[in-house]
């Protein structure tokens, strides 16, 4: 079922998901890593072939995603093109390409008495992943989860599902060619919100762990009613320092690049914090080139002297992220002072340093608390495809099992294998 129709009997469908998930992900533990990746090559094919179904499916998402009033950062994450496309199926050879983690030893090791130990990665069994609008999760969610040994229960958001479900046709077409279950990758086929309740309930204890993906709202309900575990990708409120040693072409570049490149990412920097000793000389082009760009700019009364056309900013804008063309600004005393306002209003996910001074950029480096510590480089840069993953289901800005992008490596758990010539233990 994939028409997002009414459900009769709602409770007795997630059921189901959740039983044929648990029958799937018992066939995918023992699958090879062939096996997988012929899979995952053969949904890249028919994503390329389906093209035209998906692109079309996505324009009636977007033209129902403007009469709804999506902001422009929505609709651009919602957007598919042919370059998107071509990406996700790129990404999906990409993580055909990686080495498979089930089975990997983490360590070996001798006992005196004889006995070998080793630390096996295995996967976690069925994972329920709740996202929002950005179909490309579907593959992403779906292709990690397959190369980990792990079924998939997806639930995208009611603006991308014309789009998430054309992926998915595509990607259960994928594991038809290569003998794998076809519910090994399910899609939740209702927009009605009582199944996502059903799924955080666990199903009958067949799902393992929950990841959702979305903003504030969607992680607060997931992590308030969910009855398994939650691997928490929270939201980006990410910030970009320039140190008084910054090179000031090399913080102009990074700046509008952090902010700028695609603004709905969670990756993208929403404040800019700058040294009051570069900030005279450096702030005005770091402003002009951001406002040339179209960007909306905040700032603290230390910017305003410093810089034309930026608007005050409140408490509230330091703590916003705002995932669209608007940045707040603040003048630093020095770094400690950068690293005390970014303590206070960070979320963990990802902040950056602007410095040639390697002191400074490790005193950073050690001292912010995030998933994801850049120096010299563009926050932009917090993705799993960049960090040579293949792909990511989220950004874990967590600190339990895993933090930072979430993987195939990091949807798996592991167990001990206890080798032995005959030993018994002495009483």
């Amino acid at each position: 079922m994939t028409d997002h129709t009414p459900i009769s009997d709602l409770s007795a469908y997630m059921d189901r998901l959740g039983a044929d998930a648990q029958i799937a992900a018992s066939a995918l533990r023992l699958a090879s890593e062939s096996q997988k990746n012929q899979a995952l090559m053969a949904m890249a094919k028919h994503i390329r072939a389906g093209a035209d179904t998906i692109l079309a499916a996505n324009t009636q998402d977007m033209d129902a995603g403007r009469a709804k009033g999506l902001t422009g950062a929505m609709l651009d994450r919602l957007q598919l093109d042919d370059g998107r496309i071509e990406g996700i199926a790129s990404g999906l050879e990409a993580i055909a390409a990686l080495p498979d983690p089930v089975g990997i030893e983490d360590k070996r090791w001798g006992r005196p008495n004889g006995l070998t130990i080793a630390k096996v990665r295995v996967p976690i069994g069925v994972i329920g992943i709740i996202y929002e609008s950005r179909p490309n999760v579907t593959a992403d969610a779906g292709a990690l989860c397959v190369k980990s040994g792990n079924a998939a229960i997806l639930r995208g958001g009611s603006e991308s599902a014309k789009s998430s479900t054309a992926i998915h046709t595509c990607l259960t077409a994928g594991l038809k060619d290569a003998g794998l279950p076809e519910t090994a990758i399910q899609m939740i086929a209702t927009t009605d919100r009582a199944a996502v309740g059903m799924l955080l309930s666990g199903l009958n204890d067949c799902v393992s762990l929950i990841i959702p993906r979305g903003g504030k709202n969607l992680i607060a309900r997931v992590q308030t009613d969910a009855r398994v575990p939650v691997l928490a990708h929270l939201e980006g409120l990410c910030h970009t320092y320039v140190h008084a040693k910054a090179d000031p072409q090399m913080a102009v570049d990074i700046v509008t690049n952090a902010k700028m490149r695609r603004t709905g990412v969670c990756g993208a920097t929403e404040t800019l914090l700058i040294d009051k000793h570069i900030a005279p000389s450096l702030l005005p082009l770091i402003a002009d080139a951001l406002t040339d760009l179209g960007c909306e700019l905040r700032g603290d009364l230390k910017s305003r002297e410093l810089a034309i056309g930026i608007n005050p900013a409140s408490d509230e804008d330091y703590a916003t992220e705002y995932l669209d063309a608007i940045l707040s600004i603040k003048v630093t005393d020095d770094i400690d002072d950068a690293l005390t306002h970014i303590a206070k209003y960070s979320s963990g996910h990802t902040d950056a340093i602007v410095t040639a001074d390697d002191a400074a950029a490790q005193k950073f480096l050690s001292t912010v608390d995030s998933a994801i510590c850049v120096h010299n480089a563009s926050t932009q840069y917090a993705d799993g495809g960049e960090f040579g993953f293949g792909a990511e289901i989220g950004i874990a800005t967590g600190r339990i099992h895993a933090r930072g992008p979430v993987g195939a490596e990091h949807l798996t758990t592991y167990k001990y294998t206890v080798l032995g010539t005959g030993q018994t233990r002495p009483v």
